[in-house]
């Protein structure tokens, strides 16, 4: 269960690149996961995850504006993969699954940024505009991330 509860937190970092993180952050300061002992463990801290909280907020605004350039360019693509390669790691820290954690949230980083951008079009089109489907991408994130964090404590 622990590599699809990865996966699917990777698969929301190529929705969206900041809210898994700060779902990480949030998890480790709430004791959702343990990461004392662990190079991570500043990861837990309130500071941190108000930080990377504000950080995934202003994402999801930023993700609405029209200037906004596609997830997948370069520079788009590879922060994603990278969110989903850090929160797979971490996530896996403490039970020493970090290697596969981190290739498992690389993963599903690409098929959430892929994916993502081709559901997003399809819910666009379905809409008639963008806003809606930008919306739901937003919550799917938001609850999919938090909940793949509390479960892969539980």
């Amino acid at each position: 269960m622990f590599y699809v509860l990865v996966l699917l937190v990777g698969i929301t970092a190529g929705l969206r690149a900041a809210t898994p993180l700060a779902a990480v952050s949030i998890g480790a300061y709430l004791g959702w996961i343990n990461l004392s002992g662990t190079w991570a463990a500043f990861a837990g801290n309130i500071i941190v995850a108000i930080i990377l909280g504000v950080l995934a907020i202003v994402e999801l605004v930023t993700d609405q504006l029209p200037t906004t350039p596609s997830r997948k360019v370069p520079q788009q693509f590879s922060a994603r993969v990278i969110s989903g390669a850090v929160c797979g790691m971490v996530l896996g820290l403490p039970s020493g699954n970090w290697i596969a954690g981190l290739v498992i949230g690389a993963i599903g980083a690409v098929i959430g940024t892929l994916g993502g951008a081709e559901a997003r079009k399809g819910l666009a089109t379905a809409f008639g505009r963008d806003l809606p489907a930008a919306l739901i991408e937003d919550v799917v994130t938001i609850v999919v991330a938090f909940w793949a964090v509390h479960s892969i404590a539980g």
